[in-house]
């Protein structure tokens, strides 16, 4: 009888817990600094989400180690929806592989998906002194010279270096990595000619390429970037396939009940059907999205499962 008691209270908690919910404050973990696509992400959606569940949703900053101190305190929080990650949920399924003797989390057992909330695309770019105009014509360049053109990247490890490992073994070509401390001095290597081309995000690259400054050859997104419509997918250029951008989402502890996960899912649906919010978030360069925990939980594992691909095949080690 105890058991069935207990099978009983159990039954309820989640109902309950979710009709109750939230009763306080919610944190959401950004596990950058200030500043960054994530944190201004965050910023509207604890905004957004405040007005939305009728209860503050504060944003608090706890960066570190590529973004996993934050995720990692996430994951060890208790599962009952008043801490949440504002994740960089391609950043931390990278991590999550490449430092996983170090990382405090598994992308798929720690944590229980809200929504994907939005995208950043990644351009391929490249010095104006470099003779090719379109990817097919980069493909042949780096084909006759194997191993003389070189890449940079936002550090080792990164998406953007990850990204330039995917595209060479995909265009079967052999290129330098050029690691750096972060996007900034990567792009000013490269615009300065240092560095031949790199694959980084467009609200960092296209100021630079409406400037002059650098030439994009093509995007690595599914769709054109609608800031560059001139710009050709990587797809549409002969190379199908090569995807790649920034994927943000907000997840809680694994354990949440789903109860709980569906009022914040959809809270978020709502708010990503809002025009104002699509543009606060274009005008960063992130495109909004939005998804059930189903799909979230489906997208984060075929993220971490692809970035384990490229890390194992391309032998890439932690610095």
């Amino acid at each position: 009888m105890a058991g069935l008691a207990a099978s009983a209270l159990l039954g309820v908690t989640g109902p309950v817990m979710a009709q109750d919910y939230p009763n306080k404050v919610i944190k959401l973990i950004v596990p950058y600094p200030p500043g960054g696509a994530t944190d201004v992400i965050g910023r509207v959606m604890a905004q957004k989400l405040s007005g939305a569940l009728g209860q503050q949703v504060i944003v608090d900053n706890r960066a570190g180690a590529a973004g996993s101190i934050g995720a990692a305190a996430v994951a060890a929080a208790a599962p009952d929806g008043y801490t949440l990650l504002m994740g960089a949920m391609t950043s931390h399924s990278i991590s999550a592989v490449l430092y996983k003797k170090v990382v405090n989390f598994d992308m798929d057992k720690s944590f229980a998906p809200v929504a994907i909330v939005g995208s950043v695309p990644l351009l391929f770019v490249v010095n104006p002194s470099i003779k090719a105009n379109t990817l097919p014509e980069f493909i042949a360049l780096a084909k006759s010279k194997p191993g003389k053109l070189s890449f940079a990247s936002a550090g080792n490890g990164s998406p953007q270096h990850l990204a330039g490992e995917m595209f060479q073994r995909m265009a079967g070509v052999q290129m330098l990595h050029v690691p750096y401390k972060g996007s900034g001095p990567a792009m000013t290597d490269l615009m300065g000619g240092q560095v031949d081309c790199m694959i980084e995000t467009a609200p960092a690259a296209q100021a630079h390429i409406k400037g002059g400054k650098l030439r994009a050859i093509a995007a690595a997104s599914a769709q054109r970037v609608a800031t560059l419509p001139e710009v050709p997918t990587a797809t549409e250029a002969g190379l199908k396939g090569f995807e790649v951008s920034s994927m943000f989402g907000i997840a809680a502890p694994a354990g949440t009940p789903a109860a709980i996960i569906g009022k914040l899912n959809l809270a978020l649906k709502a708010i990503l059907s809002q025009q104002d919010v699509k543009d606060s978030l274009l005008a960063q360069g992130v495109i909004a999205s939005y998804t059930t925990p189903e799909e979230a939980t489906v997208a984060l594992h075929n993220e971490s499962a692809k970035w384990a691909k490229v890390i194992l095949d391309g032998n890439i080690k932690p610095e």
